[in-house]
């Protein structure tokens, strides 16, 4: 006898690239503090929080994300966009953030978690 209120693997949705992957890990911890409120129709999603923490932290003590990689991570994922390439003040930390990104996007696709 199969629960009809139980979702199907199949409809987890992937992420587009490896930046919602970040946005969403980062806004999902923020729930998980009780920062923010959970939204009623939340996405169900490829993988759990603790699946992206757990990566993040492989990444980092691999050596593949530097201490300045996950600091401009967060700065700029705390306010929900990544930095500029075109702003001075940011020209640094979109390099840091796009070799994270470019990082992330490969581990995640080799995950299925993000669609290709």
């Amino acid at each position: 006898m199969t629960n009809q209120n139980m979702p199907s693997v199949s409809t987890a949705e992937k992420f587009q690239n490896a930046e919602q992957l970040w946005f969403w890990f980062l806004y999902s911890k923020s729930m998980q503090n009780g920062f923010m409120h959970n939204p009623v129709n939340a996405t169900r999603r490829v993988c759990q929080v603790l699946d992206v923490e757990t990566l993040i932290t492989k990444l980092y003590l691999s050596g593949k994300l530097t201490d300045e990689q996950l600091a401009v991570m967060k700065k700029f994922g705390d306010r929900r966009r990544a930095p500029h390439q075109y702003i001075w003040a940011e020209n640094r930390a979109s390099g840091l953030w796009r070799d994270a990104m470019n990082v992330l996007d490969i581990e995640c696709t080799n995950r299925g978690w993000i669609e290709k």
